[in-house]
């Protein structure tokens, strides 16, 4: 093949430091589509981002260009710099060491998609600690709980 063809959608899914409230309902329009550009300047662009107070989803096409980590850390690097400058203001505002991200097949990007934009009522009745240890076991992912929330 003269070129590289490629199609893969990432469900990423990272919290504020300590699980804090610093996402005000106020700030989480801007902050998404701040970084929805992040995601389109690393030709990995976002098709949702949502989330609540404490913690964001998004549904992305990773570029063939970059592994994993190269939007994953663009992306809450420079977004942090926003909420300490622009966003929320709070010089305290950090996110999570971690992440966790899923591959999400074309078939089922649609229910993935929805399940991002309905983030608020769906924590109404699941904690985002209940909801991370749900995903990584549906998608096979050992881990060690110890390890898992800073």
């Amino acid at each position: 093949m003269s070129q590289s063809l490629v199609k893969n959608l990432i469900h990423l899914v990272y919290s504020t430091k300590y699980r804090k409230p610093w996402l005000p309902a106020a700030v989480r329009a801007n902050l998404y589509a701040y970084q929805a550009g992040i995601f389109k300047n690393l030709e990995s662009p976002a098709l949702v981002i949502g989330g609540t107070e404490d913690h964001v989803h998004a549904l992305f096409s990773l570029s063939k260009n970059h592994a994993l980590k190269t939007p994953v850390q663009e992306v809450k690097q420079d977004s942090s710099t926003w909420m300490k400058s622009e966003g929320s203001k709070n010089a305290d505002f950090h996110w999570q060491a971690g992440y966790a991200g899923f591959s999400v097949s074309p078939s089922n990007a649609e229910d993935v998609r929805r399940y991002i934009e309905r983030q608020e009522e769906h924590h109404r009745e699941m904690s985002f600690q209940d909801e991370l240890r749900l995903l990584l076991r549906r998608h096979g992912i050992q881990f060690d709980e110890r390890y898992l929330w800073d």
